[in-house]
């Protein structure tokens, strides 16, 4: 396995992103990483070396304007922009592996782009795997504050704001964690008013996705100790879905960045199984598969 990372990508509309991509000799298939709002590609390369140790090519993005992406910061203008990306993403990707099965993997608030951009890629999706996605949060702006953003949205749309998750202890309860994460210069604080009513187009365009996303293997991976999403709705939401197969997988004791738990075996070992079909020997009682719903 080679890894060629750090490389950048096309975009839609002209703008090029920063990306990290690993590639085996011989890919058994390709994976489309997608991280969270704050986040970017570099919270999440120990989950995508580990996919590729397990023979797939894997494409971690940073989403335009944030990771060391700095041109248009903090800001996504609609989501068809971002979807657009998406779709430029997979194509790269696919055209490095030749013809394999298509992945997708979201993260955080990267797993509500997941399932918007599920039916709208080059080659639909064999699995769609959600890490606590962000489609049911109950860390929000006040009513104050969105007041001031609807506002600036119809005023000046690139003003910014402060994303509503600024305390690393909401990701995580490991010490090392946590300072990653205060003292990460990519980090992204802030959005725009155009972002935050984006995030609210994608919620909506996710809503009414009557069949999503097609016939391909679902994989919903919780943490239990979640204090960003809502977990019974987020998987009674996902149970809904008219899939091949859905299968939740839940971390009782973890939070919401799976990737930094004292120990993130269990949940490497679960992401990795999950893409490649497997199910565990032994599973625990945490873990439900649903197969043909």
């Amino acid at each position: 396995m080679r890894h060629e990372g750090p490389i950048t990508l096309p975009a839609s509309e002209g703008y090029t992103v920063h990306a990290r991509f690993w590639l085996p000799d011989r890919p058994a298939g390709a994976v489309l990483v997608l991280h969270g709002i704050q986040s970017h590609g570099g919270w999440y390369e120990r989950s995508a070396r580990r996919l590729a140790e397990a023979g797939f090519a894997v494409l971690l993005p940073d989403r335009r304007g944030s990771g060391r992406n700095e041109r248009d910061r903090g800001h996504a203008r609609c989501p068809d922009q971002l979807l657009a990306d998406l779709s430029e993403h997979a194509r790269t990707l696919l055209a490095r592996t030749g013809p394999v099965p298509l992945h997708v993997v979201g993260i955080s608030w990267g797993g509500k782009l997941a399932v918007a951009a599920a039916g709208r890629l080059p080659q639909p999706p064999a699995s769609l795997t959600l890490v606590a996605p962000g489609l049911f949060p109950v860390v929000d702006l006040t009513p104050s504050e969105k007041l001031r953003v609807g506002f600036k949205c119809l005023t000046q749309p690139r003003a910014l704001f402060d994303i509503p998750l600024n305390d690393p202890a909401l990701f995580t309860e490991t010490a090392e964690g946590r300072r990653f994460i205060a003292n990460d210069p990519l980090r992204l604080n802030r959005v725009s008013a155009g972002f935050f009513l984006t995030s609210a187009r994608l919620d909506r365009i996710v809503g009414r996705t009557v069949r999503r996303p097609g016939p391909c293997r679902v994989h919903l991976l919780l943490a239990g100790r979640d204090r960003i999403i809502d977990n019974p709705r987020t998987a009674r939401f996902i149970r809904t879905w008219s899939t091949t197969e859905t299968r939740v997988t839940e971390f009782p004791d973890a939070s919401h960045t799976l990737e930094f738990e004292a120990d993130p075996e269990p949940f490497l070992d679960a992401l990795v199984n999950g893409l490649a079909g497997l199910e565990s020997a032994a599973p625990e009682p945490s873990e439900r598969s649903s197969p043909d719903r």
